[in-house]
């Protein structure tokens, strides 16, 4: 039945990431640090709204732009979070399925046959694809471990060419953790504005920075028009089986991509919405207890991995550890199946991120002390039986 697919669908191998979960559900007593979703439950008051909102029968169609109140919640909350004001709720903001609904309209929406879309890797295993499946190119842009995996201004200007329409950025990042800060971000925005690109921010992390205050890149006035914010729910307040996401843009890419929207999605679940509409306006307070929790995991275990030899740069942002593996000889596919296999721990490989994750595994530290403590005893395990 292959001869009836999509020549391009049939080009696009599976996420790496479900490669690894899946097997995991196949095994008894496999300690999962592969999938990266908060393990705290959706806060109290969040989940009652939405009960509040089935028995009062708001169980109708929404707009195809979302509830308005949700679309102004969303507004308030960078302005309120991270200064940035300016926009509008009826213009310039779009609730979506989830973030991952938001990046295929995007690049269904802006994209042209060729254009270039420069990619930092490694990345979120759907980047590449959905540009793919929207007609466009990845160019990509190796993050290196020695710069914390931040985006270097002269390896921006090196990518561009003059197919060149929009640059993907995703932090702090999923898998690496890494962040740009405020003085990393004014290197690169006078390049940005001289080859007038648009940014594609993803900024679903954006709640889990430590030890500073989160910089979007759009608070830099001079490209604000240029940037597209996507962002959700699921990882600030627990909500990933919710599906809810936005876009934050200029009108004229709102308008474009609502167009496709209404035609696929017609609008996310009412019920969501109005969870979300009490996350967001009442939920800055779950936002903080979750990253102080997070921040006490991360210690915990790039500390632990650094002990047991596998070294590990300490994240500034996110719930990922990326260690390198080299020093055990193992592909970070090998290095992946043989510890799941010997000793029930499953995490991903770095290379499920682009080739330039070879080398390095992801490790979410979205789960107990407990979980993490069980699975760095199995890894130390592992890695002495690596030396017999």
């Amino acid at each position: 039945m292959k001869k009836y697919l999509n020549d391009v669908i049939r080009t696009i191998p599976p996420s790496g990431i479900r490669k690894f979960f899946n097997l995991a559900n196949t095994m008894e007593g496999v300690v999962s640090l592969g999938v990266g979703e908060p393990d705290f439950p959706t806060p109290w008051h969040i989940r009652e709204e939405a009960i509040y909102a089935i028995e009062k029968g708001r169980t109708y169609y929404t707009s195809n732009s979302g509830l308005l109140e949700l679309r102004q919640g969303v507004c308030d909350y960078y302005a309120r979070r991270f200064d940035i004001t300016g926009y509008d709720a009826e213009k310039n903001a779009l609730i979506t399925v989830g973030a991952s609904e938001a990046i295929d309209l995007v690049m269904r929406a802006v994209l042209n046959p060729g254009d270039e879309v420069i990619v930092l890797n490694p990345s979120y295993v759907s980047y590449s694809p959905t540009i793919t499946l929207a007609g466009g190119k990845a160019v990509y842009i190796n993050l290196k471990e020695e710069n914390e995996f931040k985006l270097i201004p002269e390896d921006l200007e090196k990518a561009i060419t003059d197919k060149t329409k929009m640059l993907f950025i995703n932090f702090p990042s999923n898998p690496t953790g890494g962040v740009m800060s405020k003085e990393d971000y004014e290197k690169i925005v006078p390049i940005i504005k001289k080859h007038d690109l648009l940014v594609l921010s993803d900024e679903i992390y954006c709640e889990l920075s430590y030890g500073h205050k989160f910089t979007s890149i759009a608070s830099f006035d001079e490209i604000k028009d240029q940037v597209i914010i996507l962002n959700g729910f699921s990882k600030a307040y627990s909500m990933t089986g919710w599906r809810l996401g936005y876009v934050l843009a200029h009108e004229d890419i709102i308008a474009a991509i609502t167009i496709i929207h209404q035609y696929t999605i017609m609008c996310p679940s009412t019920i969501s919405q109005y969870a979300g509409i009490e996350a967001i306006n009442h939920g800055d307070k779950d936002c903080e207890i979750h990253k102080e929790s997070f921040e006490q995991r991360r210690n915990y275990i790039v500390n632990g991995l650094n002990k047991i030899g596998l070294k590990c740069h300490m994240p500034q942002g996110a719930f990922y550890v990326f260690p390198s593996i080299k020093s055990t000889g193992l592909t970070s596919q090998e290095f992946c199946e043989q510890l799941i296999l010997k000793e029930k721990v499953a995490v991903v490989p770095g290379n499920a991120f682009g080739e330039c994750g070879e080398g390095y595994i992801r490790i979410s530290y979205a789960y107990s002390i407990e979980e993490i403590k069980i699975a760095l005893e199995r890894m130390e395990r592992f890695l002495k039986s690596l030396d017999k």
